[in-house]
């Protein structure tokens, strides 16, 4: 019985020595390693499709983004409104740019991993109801098939932006470096009398 309660001891030990060694840097390092991997390419090859300079969004773009409103406008993309449906191209055409790069540096992680949750949900709903993929292509959940485009694999893109959005990038971050650096600005203000504590 002692040998079973120290083999116990030691593997709680040995857990507890690698959650205390990996926490606050290992899981948003990864996740954000993941998504540099197997999304980033995707969606920044997406994006350049949708420029046709670098301030210069193709007419290419309206078409995958807000095609019913270029149907509605006979295919003339100068007569689709600006709002809703030209404002919807301006920021899906940049924050597919963006927002991947924010997240790989971990910049404002849990900002861009929300708002590319946001444009996972949009590009899907999209692909559903205006581009009518087909069932197989959407797919099911709790079902013996793990490689439907829609349901399986986007499910899988937000899981690691999830946890970006609740526990933010980590340690080796853009985040850390500037949230270190505002609290030594700040506390040093607050000792010289410039900066209240309610400031």
């Amino acid at each position: 019985m002692t040998s079973v309660t120290s083999l116990i001891e030691f593997y709680r030990r040995t857990v507890r020595g690698l959650e205390t060694a990996l926490d606050g840097w290992l899981l948003g390092l990864l996740a954000r390693l993941v998504f540099l991997a197997v999304l980033v390419p995707y969606y920044l090859n997406s994006a350049l499709t949708k420029f046709s300079g670098p301030f210069s969004i193709a007419d290419g773009a309206y078409y995958q983004i807000a095609l019913p409103a270029v149907d509605a406008a006979g295919g003339d993309i100068s007569a689709v409104s600006f709002f809703p449906w030209g404002l919807m191209v301006f920021l899906g055409s940049y924050g597919e740019i963006l927002l991947p790069l924010l997240i790989v540096a971990g910049l404002f992680t849990r900002i861009a991993a929300l708002g590319m949750i946001g444009f996972v949900v949009v590009q899907t709903l999209t692909d559903i109801l205006v581009h009518n993929v087909d069932a197989t292509t959407i797919g099911a959940l709790f079902d013996r098939f793990p490689d439907s485009v829609i349901l399986d694999q986007r499910l899988l893109w937000t899981f690691p932006l999830a946890y970006l959005a609740v526990k933010g990038a980590g340690l080796l971050s853009l985040d850390k470096l500037l949230s270190t650096l505002w609290t030594r600005r700040t506390g040093t203000q607050q000792k010289s009398g410039r900066l209240s504590p309610t400031a």
